[in-house]
């Protein structure tokens, strides 16, 4: 199995609890590696952070020059041409990982599925379509790119689920995370949704918040 190239920080030997965390357009693996140490985790929590590298692939809306990215932006209009292969060929990827979590010893209902920005939109449709119980979903500063692609299975009906988006984000508008809102409740979830005085980015307050997430969802 080729599975995605990816960062791993390990906050304890033996890792029984697994984040997948994919960053966002252009970004790395990397991106997300130094919020670890301020989400407070307990000293005892025993968490393996798993940081995947997006493939590099020609983007559109970027004139066409490779990056680091999840599937192709073909247009600013969010309702247009969606590169939905793509959108399946990483959500399969991240699924993977997930299995090879699963493998390594993580029970599922202990691995969340994270995803900031197109990574995100990734982490929407995998975490709501997977097939086996997680333990949460965390969607920031991104969009649910997918309602019509996207039917929840039966094992993550009552995942929980924690959106944190910008109000002042020029990339990707608030409006576009409570529109992610408002198509998870109607598919019957109950986010926990939290908005930050902040760009398309994010800060030191959301980080603290999704680690007061965490703890109960992870039960620490």
């Amino acid at each position: 199995m080729d599975y995605l190239d990816c960062v791993e920080v390990a906050t304890g030997d033996a890792p029984d609890t697994s984040v997948i965390w994919l960053h966002g357009l252009g970004a790395s693996g990397h991106d997300f590696e130094p919020v670890v140490p301020h989400l407070g985790l307990p000293e005892h929590a025993a968490v393996r952070f798993v940081f995947p590298h997006a493939p590099e692939i020609p983007v559109t809306i970027n004139g066409g020059m490779v990056m680091p990215a999840w599937y192709d932006i073909r247009s600013l209009d969010r309702a247009g041409d969606l590169d939905e292969d793509r959108i399946l060929a990483s959500s399969q990827a991240t699924r993977d990982l997930i299995e090879r979590e699963i493998q390594r010893g993580v029970d599922s209902r202990r691995i969340i599925v994270a995803g900031f920005s197109q990574g995100g939109a990734i982490a929407y449709h995998t975490a709501l379509t997977y097939e086996k119980p997680l333990a949460g979903l965390m969607a920031l500063s991104s969009y649910f790119a997918t309602p019509h692609l996207t039917q929840p299975g039966e094992a993550n009906r009552e995942l929980p689920v924690f959106i944190a988006h910008g109000t002042q984000d020029p990339m990707l508008p608030e409006a576009l995370g409570r529109q992610s809102l408002e198509h998870m409740q109607q598919l019957g979830y109950d986010p926990v949704y939290k908005t930050y005085p902040m760009g398309h980015e994010v800060c030191m307050e959301e980080i603290r918040d999704m680690g007061n997430w965490l703890r109960p969802v992870l039960g620490y």
